[in-house]
């Protein structure tokens, strides 16, 4: 019998959470544990309805396992439209606080949604996708383990779906990007495992002699993601059957620790593993090769040393010993050169292709994603700087910063990777459209451009009205008259956000109809070149 053994694990799993809904210590674990054991029915019910008693076909072990990936591009298209949307939606509960709905769609609860939502449900879901994508080609061989590869889809999907529906609930460790309570955590971890055992595996099973340079930022991003978060979630359960745990840290160690996870968060999983696409799809869209590989390698190395120090500058003026927090500066500010050089190793992969940017929407996105990533990667050390972090930190311009790297970088590069899978995996020519890529392009763009511009601003002006002091050493502003200058730059946040949003539902109706196997009929996008008529010679 098909999938026997994934439908009797699937209902020990529902059994298991059940009994936890049953012997609850708390009523939100009760809770949790519900929408558990209905998420695992249908998943029982869906591999029901796909059974079969057929003697199973044997597998093409020479052929590409693609299927998942499918999967994956889908479900990375629609986390990303709804990370979208509900980040527009907390903007908006910014500028508007009656929107705050009791009890579950507060900014408090809705914030760690869209964060949870678009990092690790849109990137993350396009970090698996296109790992599994680019080791296939890579190495000329299928993906290791068998259904493993399943395993890691469907059950990072239901790491997304638990961690979500805990925000809504309440729960949380109020733990910056590693917000999911301990179990929720453990389930991750194993998912997570699974993943790197698939990925090595296939390396390991090669038939190339070479290991691609994508793929060491692939596997550098799923190894230090699994070291960060083990040790940022040592946590002791106050109950197994019970929402609640307390960090195995305390005081500074916790902030740091913390911090360690959260910057090298960024530093791996939404720069590393996105430097993985970047050095794939951009040499194949461009039909061109790595301008320099040895310049990648050095980038592999230098963002593997210095990143995982960086943590410490978001710790400036705390109880962090000084020592410490000029160390997390200093190599922050070491990073933006070898972060440079990686967005010149891509910029220049376009040489003898520069034509490209004007008549392939595709390129231009990965371009501008580029730019995006040597624009972020400016920005950070220098926000790192102590005399620079005393009026940015804790301000609307960190807020700015974060999303020009996420929208712009993050954002767009993953974009550019689904147009370019989307029609290889199922087999189209060319997209539905490419003039719907231009559109996608410059809504999206013109939506990063407002929402970084007025967070910028808006941040500058928070840091000089918090600080104003009078002559006799009191506070100009009070707290409300700051928040009250913020309420034209939320709006216009809102605004930017709504066009970022616009631009992903043209791309998943663009996806979509790929998908279903339409073209549109449309010119060339540029044009075609006329001919120069032939003249009479003298």
């Amino acid at each position: 019998m098909k999938f026997a053994a994934e439908i009797f694990g699937i209902g020990a799993f529902a059994f298991v959470a059940l009994m936890g809904a049953a012997f609850a210590a708390d009523n939100l674990f009760q809770q949790h544990m519900w929408v558990l054991f209905f998420t695992l029915v249908v998943f029982a019910v869906l591999l029901m309805r796909r059974t079969s008693f057929a003697p199973a076909a044997p597998i093409d072990q020479s052929a590409y396992m693609d299927d998942v990936i499918r999967y994956g591009a889908i479900a990375t298209m629609l986390w990303g439209v709804v990370g979208f949307l509900v980040g527009v939606v907390v903007a908006l509960q910014l500028a508007f606080p009656d929107l705050n709905l009791e009890p579950w769609f507060t900014f408090g609860r809705m914030r760690p949604l869209h964060t949870s939502a678009v990092i690790f449900a849109f990137g993350g879901n396009a970090l698996i996708a296109t790992s599994f994508y680019v080791v296939q080609r890579t190495s000329r061989a299928r993906l290791f383990g068998g259904n493993l590869a399943w395993f890691v889809f469907w059950g990072y999907q239901l790491f997304i779906v638990m961690a979500a529906t805990g925000y809504l609930l309440g729960i949380t460790q109020s733990r910056e990007y590693a917000e999911p309570e301990w179990y929720v955590d453990i389930w991750l971890t194993i998912v997570w495992v699974a993943y790197l055992l698939v990925f090595l595996g296939t390396i390991l099973k090669r038939k190339e002699p070479h290991i691609y340079v994508a793929n060491w930022f692939y596997l550098a991003f799923i190894v230090t993601i699994a070291m960060l978060h083990v040790v940022n979630n040592l946590a002791i359960p106050v109950s197994i059957v019970g929402v609640k745990s307390y960090s195995a840290f305390s005081g500074v160690q916790d902030a740091l620790t913390q911090w360690w996870y959260g910057h090298n968060a960024v530093g791996f999983f939404l720069t590393a593993g996105f430097l993985g696409m970047m050095y794939y799809f951009v040499p194949k869209q461009a039909e061109r090769p790595v301008y320099s590989y040895r310049l990648s390698i050095i980038h592999f190395w230098a963002l593997i040393f210095l990143y995982i120090w960086a943590g410490p500058h978001h710790l400036h003026y705390t109880a962090l010993p000084d020592w410490a927090q000029t160390l997390g500066m200093v190599f922050s500010v070491m990073l933006w050169m070898p972060s440079w050089g990686g967005m010149i190793n891509g910029l220049m992969t376009l040489q003898g292709a520069w034509d490209k940017i004007r008549t392939d929407p595709i390129i231009r996105m990965m371009v501008a994603a580029i730019a995006f990533y040597g624009m972020a990667t400016f920005e950070g050390p220098v926000m790192s700087i102590k005399a620079v972090n005393s009026l940015s930190h804790y301000t609307d311009w960190t807020i700015g910063h974060v999303h020009s790297g996420a929208l712009g970088w993050n954002g767009l590069i993953t974009f550019a990777a689904l147009y370019y899978m989307v029609p290889k995996l199922w087999g189209r020519q060319r997209l539905y459209s490419l003039r719907l890529v231009s559109w996608h392009f410059w809504l999206a763009m013109l939506g990063i451009v407002v929402y970084a511009a007025v967070m910028w601003v808006s941040g500058i002006m928070q840091g000089l009205m918090w600080r104003e002091y009078d002559e006799q050493g009191f506070l100009v502003y009070s707290f409300a008259e700051t928040v009250q200058a913020m309420f034209p730059y939320y709006v216009a946040r809102a605004a930017g956000g709504a066009l970022f949003l616009a631009g992903a539902l043209v791309m998943a109706y663009n996806l979509a109809m790929t998908i279903l196997g339409h073209e549109r009929e449309e010119e060339p996008i540029g044009g075609t070149a006329a001919k120069p008529a032939l003249q009479p010679a003298e």
